[in-house]
């Protein structure tokens, strides 16, 4: 018999954003599923990451359950903290929260009792010991090894140095230099904390193209590019649009407009895809 949820508990603990999206079930998501940039996501967006034991499970009404995805369930959950990866001491060992999950092949939803879990969340203001996932996917199956990969990212994502948020590109332009087959294109990105961040892209007569990346004020013409699966990757392959925006391009000369595509381009090409393996809800 399913019991009643409060709609008040519901609506305080409903994922953001829409609880109807696709969630990861915790007993098909492995550690291989989960890339480098899943990771960030999920630990970028939250206030606490907790490994957690599931205690109880109430399926709430579908009634209850606006946006619900079709063949999904939603779980009251109640946990127990088994350890606090990152966020507040004060987190307490009592949780509760909600999560989507698919039904199984019968229809019902699945058994999570037990279960550990690792949760990207935030803390409900007021609330003692309930959460709101930070996406629907943000419940994952524990591992040690996925431990393992997300602590190094969440520390690299608090820490002093820590790459600001990329939202864009600013101002983009190239220029010729003296010699045939010499130029230089300066790229300026929009970031959220208005620091500066600047790309530069060098062509020297015999020999490769080469760029880097400036976290700060002073351009570095021996900047290098940034090492895939680190945060300074991720904030530029998960961040930067597929193409160079017409608007922050300066140059009127089509040749010199051409230039800074082009070596946009390049920057992109050595970055490589950001890969996410999650289901997402933008």
């Amino acid at each position: 018999m399913k019991r009643p949820v409060s709609l008040a508990i519901a609506a305080s603990l409903l994922a953001v954003p829409a609880a109807g999206s696709l969630a990861q079930e915790p007993v098909n998501s492995s550690v291989q599923s989960v890339s480098y940039a899943d990771i960030a996501d999920l630990a970028d967006a939250s206030e606490v990451v907790i490994r957690a034991q599931i205690r109880k499970q109430i399926e709430v009404e579908p009634e209850r359950s606006p946006g619900l995805a079709p063949g999904h369930v939603r779980l009251f959950i109640e946990a127990r903290t088994l350890s606090l990866i990152s966020g507040p001491a004060a987190v307490g060992e009592s949780l509760r929260y909600l999560v989507d999950v698919p039904r199984d092949s019968k229809g019902r939803a699945p058994k999570l009792r037990k279960q550990e879990v690792l949760l990207f969340a935030r803390l409900v203001p007021g609330r003692p010991g309930e959460l709101r996932l930070v996406r629907p996917e943000a419940q994952l199956a524990y591992s040690a090894e996925l431990e393992a990969r997300a602590r190094p990212i969440i520390a690299a994502l608090v820490a002093a140095d820590s790459p600001p948020v990329v939202t864009g590109v600013r101002d983009a332009l190239s220029v010729p230099g003296n010699l045939v087959g010499e130029s230089e294109t300066q790229i300026f990105l929009e970031t959220a904390d208005r620091s500066p961040v600047s790309l530069t892209v060098l062509h020297r007569p015999g020999r490769e193209p080469s760029w880097g990346v400036s976290w700060g004020e002073i351009i570095d013409q021996a900047a290098r590019p940034p090492q895939r699966d680190t945060i300074a990757w991720y904030r530029l392959a998960c961040a930067l649009p597929g193409r160079l925006p017409s608007s922050a391009n300066l140059s009127r000369d089509p040749a010199s407009r051409s230039a800074a595509e082009r070596d946009y381009a390049l920057v992109l090409g050595s970055l490589g895809p950001c890969m996410r393996t999650l289901a997402r809800a933008d």
